[in-house]
């Protein structure tokens, strides 16, 4: 089997689960606010916010499995950069920029209506971010007549979105910093080096040190999820013979059906519990819902849609063939759908009480990029028919 074919099984196989997760992630988010707004509420509070050694239900689920999804983000990251889609400077551009712009409009907007209120302004990134199995879920929605090259865009611009995201959240969300913690950290980064020198291509000793890794980063003040993308890094592509199973590839595909089926549903259902009852009318209209909401369905699709154009018409870029600009538009606003990024970087963002929930903004922007970008999809698919 060709190299290019061993990929476009990988991205195949990739869609189809991400778009199941994506659908599983609707149901996790529905059954959590019904169990947030019915006679199940004490129960699903009270368990949720249970203290562990110290640290609630919904930390551990924060910083614990969702370190494996973002190890599972580094795995894809490193495979496509090496030998995917991404490996292709022609194919990479145009969504290298768009999300680039996807993520520096949203913040603008945002900022727009919260500046001057420094609590507020912490939650600037919320909207800057894409879920890719949500947008992968409504997309097969549309059927198998949206073109592949429509999917490996969505898909790739959805890497660079969870890149940035990470950068984000080691440069501006971390707590105070632990410098003997993240000497520990460092032995750690040194020992994963080592091994990958040596060609070591046993997948133990990374895990056994990755583990070391995500402890001391936990206690460094450094998010733990860093820890995740960090081990994915050294993780070997290749094994030692041509015969011998690449270690990465491995692991990436072990890990993509606990990841979408168990992983991101469990933090979904923990995360968007939003309690419904007694809400007002100024809770929804806060600057801060509302500047997430609009960053998301506003600032994404035009700042994703407006960058790739300029691209494109300045020769940087190329639309990819069978694409027409209104189906992109259409999976721009699919970009709008942040839902699981957003509402990670939303709990690092707001911690405690708060005279605003910022999850009314994520699902809302959510839920209207969803249906305008299936629309848009369906026309266009509709036009090509006619």
């Amino acid at each position: 089997m060709t190299k290019n074919a061993s990929s476009n099984n990988i991205i195949a196989e990739f869609l189809k689960m991400e778009a199941a997760g994506g659908i599983l992630l609707m149901l996790a988010m529905v059954l959590a606010i019904i169990s947030a707004n019915s006679f199940v509420s004490i129960w699903y509070a009270g368990f949720f916010s249970a203290e562990i050694l110290g640290l609630s239900v919904t930390t551990w689920i924060n910083d614990g499995p969702m370190a494996v999804f973002f190890f599972l983000v580094g795995l894809e990251l490193k495979r496509e950069f090496l030998e995917g889609e991404l490996s292709d400077r022609k194919k990479v551009m145009l969504p290298i920029v768009g999300a680039a712009g996807g993520m520096f409009f949203p913040a603008i907007l945002y900022a727009l209506l919260n500046s001057g209120d420094a609590a507020a302004m912490r939650g600037w990134a919320i909207p800057t971010a894409t879920d890719i199995a949500f947008a992968l879920g409504v997309l097969t929605l549309l059927g198998p007549k949206i073109p592949n090259a429509l999917k490996v865009f969505l898909t790739s611009l959805a890497i660079f979105d969870d890149l940035g995201a990470v950068l984000i959240i080691a440069f501006f969300y971390t707590a105070k910093i632990s410098v003997l913690a993240l000497v520990a950290a460092g032995v750690c980064v040194i020992a994963l080096a080592i091994l990958n020198r040596f060609h070591v291509t046993a997948k133990m000793p990374y895990i056994a040190v990755g583990l070391l890794l995500w402890l001391a980063t936990l206690k460094s003040g450094i998010h733990a999820t860093i820890a995740g993308v960090v081990l994915a890094m050294f993780i070997p592509l290749k094994g030692k013979s041509e015969s011998e199973t690449s270690p990465l590839k491995s692991l990436e595909h072990s890990l993509h059906s606990f990841v979408a089926f168990i992983i991101l549903p469990l933090f979904a259902f923990a995360n968007s519990g939003l309690d419904l009852r007694g809400m007002g009318i100024d809770q929804v209209l806060h600057s801060v819902p509302v500047g997430v909401a609009l960053g998301l369905f506003i600032g994404k699709q035009a700042g994703v849609f407006a960058v790739c154009l300029l691209a494109v018409k300045f020769g940087l870029a190329q639309l990819p063939k069978g694409v027409t600009w209104l189906s992109l538009y259409g999976v721009c606003a699919l970009c709008g759908i942040g839902f699981t990024m957003s509402l990670f970087i939303g709990s690092l963002a707001f911690q405690g009480e708060q005279p605003f929930d910022e999850r009314i903004g994520i699902i809302a922007g959510s839920l209207l990029s969803g249906i305008v970008g299936f629309a848009l999809l369906r026309l266009s698919l509709n036009r090509e028919s006619a």
